[in-house]
């Protein structure tokens, strides 16, 4: 008897043949019973020849020239090191690109065994070390030492693979890890977590807060108070905060302001009938803490600054963003900072205030003396603005702030200081031929002392030839830059100044890319698809995530792979 679902592929060929008479008679009715081809091993063949075109066609963009090795690793379902590999570059349309090559299971994960792999990976495709001129790890996961072996070991390579930690790794663990530092704020982030777990691990709260929301909308409809239409009022639910999802935090406690006079009704309910004694307990704590001013200034402290940060975290993740932008990106978020430090205090306490108000929470007098939790029968003989404004926003601020200056500098090098020369931002205000001349020598392999020679002749030239040009005048990114260089054909007159260009687009900013692989990888290999092979789960993401480049494949062209792959008892 057979199954009723013998997996998509199959059944996609039986849906086609009912669809079209000839498949029918081809596959199905007139194919030998031994040479039906579609079984497991054909179709694996199949999905080969299309993931090695799609890396075919990479390789075609790459064009032998200058690429950046983006490198991760994480475990899959089944418990094997997966280490997924992403390479950056700049094309002929001078347009950065991110691409994935491959999944790669790593057994041994020394710094030998994975430049190893490196290598391996290099030689099957044709490239060569020299190539490589910038190197990304997020710097986060069990593997950190070993990354860290792994950029020397290519650093003594090849000198010019300038390895930049992961921006967007780097802003988590500046906003979230350092708060946690202070006490006070680490407190905050573990009753939210126990928040999370008490209201969102059970499908009936959850179902409690859409149809608390749900009525909610239609009473605000029917005053007239909001506003409908496509798009609008839509279903929220609660997110856990995870370390390695950079924007979950700020959600969830965007999510935790709108919805609080609802999460409070669901966990009154729960303290009253809850049937776990823990769970009814937990809901009596986290209502008591959500009652204190405690809570609701750290709420809307942390508010303020993951906010403030949260323009920056998707910015870093675009694909197409240069170094420069970045660091001017993190600059300008510091300096927002500073200036909440500054004068942010008022408007702080004024919108903690009115939460109070709102909400009928716990309301401080200032200028009362502050009353230590800890120890409340000793006198602190502090006010509590003083506790508020001194020991907590300021503290918390400069740590953050201190900690931007510490974990940023790493890239506040001198390689960056000569890239903003070339920023065509003010009208090339930046534009230093000293520093551009420096630039070249960081790449010895690119810029021989004859072609040094030339770019020092050209820039004079390139200045102003540029600076009059009003096609040159409003651009914001060195991105920008080069795609106006390739459609006004200036690249042709200055080609080493566009060969600058390409190197630093060339640089990481993020691993984003190489996360966004694990999570298809997870995609692909579940629970009950946990025995597929490592080459057949290759080769379906590469197909998967470069979808642009699958839909360029012609079936002509896999058939003739197809057919001389090996042997075929029949020709296609």
């Amino acid at each position: 008897m057979e199954s009723t679902n013998r997996g998509n592929f199959l059944e996609l060929v039986k849906y086609t043949a009912g669809q079209n008479e000839l498949v029918s008679k081809v596959v199905l009715e007139n194919a030998p019973k031994n040479n039906q081809m579609i079984c497991p091993e054909i179709q694996k063949d199949i999905v080969h020849c299309f993931a090695k075109e799609v890396i075919r066609f990479i390789i075609q963009e790459v064009d032998h020239d200058v690429f950046c090795l983006l490198v991760d690793e994480s475990a899959d379902v089944s418990d094997k090191e997966q280490m997924a590999v992403v390479f950056r570059f700049v094309d002929k349309h001078e347009t950065v690109k991110e691409r994935f090559i491959g999944f790669v299971h790593v057994k041994e994960t020394t710094s030998a065994s994975l430049k190893c792999v490196i290598d391996s990976l290099f030689a099957k495709h044709g490239l060569s070390m020299k190539q490589l001129r910038g190197q990304g790890y997020d710097g986060a996961s069990n593997m950190k030492g070993e990354f860290n072996g792994l950029r020397s070991l290519i650093l003594r390579e090849n000198s010019s693979a300038y390895y930049i930690h992961c921006f967007a790794h780097q802003l988590q663990l500046v906003v979230v890890a350092v708060a946690k530092k202070h006490f006070e704020v680490g407190d905050f982030f573990d009753m939210i977590s126990v928040f999370v777990n008490v209201v969102g691990a059970s499908c009936k709260r959850k179902d409690m807060i859409r149809e608390e929301y749900r009525k909610r909308i239609e009473e605000g409809i029917s005053r007239g108070e909001i506003k409908t239409g496509k798009g609008l009022n839509q279903e929220l639910s609660l997110q856990r905060p995870g370390n390695t999802r950079w924007d979950s935090h700020y959600t969830t406690l965007l999510r935790l302001v709108d919805l609080f006079s609802i999460i409070i009704k669901v966990l009154e309910y729960i303290e009253k009938n809850g049937s776990d004694s823990t769970k009814r307990r937990q809901a009596n704590g986290l209502l008591k803490y959500f009652n204190t001013f405690d809570f609701v200034f750290y709420l809307q402290l942390m508010l303020l600054i993951l906010g403030l940060t949260n323009s920056l975290s998707v910015a870093l993740q675009r694909k197409d963003q240069d170094i420069l932008n970045a660091m001017s990106l993190v600059k300008s978020t510091k300096q927002q900072l500073c200036k909440l430090r500054d004068d942010g205090w008022d408007s702080l306490l004024t919108k903690v205030f009115a939460f109070c108000e709102n909400h009928d929470t716990e309301l401080l007098i200032m200028d009362d003396e502050f009353v230590d939790p800890r120890k409340p029968r000793k006198r602190s003989n502090m006010t509590n603005l003083h506790h508020y404004q001194v020991e907590c926003f300021y503290t918390v601020l400069d740590m953050q702030i201190q900690e931007f200056n510490d974990r940023f500098d790493e890239v506040n090098t001198e390689l960056i200081g000569c890239v903003a020369s070339l920023s065509p931002i003010d009208s090339f205000h930046e534009f230093d031929p000293l520093k551009v001349m420096r630039l070249s020598e960081f790449y010895p392999e690119d810029f021989t002392s004859v072609d040094r020679i030339s770019l020092e002749h050209q820039l004079g030239l390139y200045i102003d030839n540029i600076r009059e040009d009003e096609r040159f005048a409003n651009l914001k990114s060195l991105g920008d830059l080069a795609h106006v260089m390739v459609e006004t054909r200036k690249y042709i007159s200055h080609p080493q100044v566009c060969r600058l260009l390409k190197l630093v687009l060339t640089l990481p900013i993020a691993t984003t890319t190489v996360e966004r692989c694990f999570s298809v990888m997870n995609i692909m290999k579940t629970s009950l698809r946990n025995c597929i092979g490592d080459k057949f789960l290759n080769d379906c993401l590469v197909s998967f995530i470069e979808k642009e480049l699958f839909d360029k494949v012609t079936n002509e062209t896999v058939m003739k792979m197809f057919q001389d792959m090996k042997e075929r008892r029949i020709t296609l």
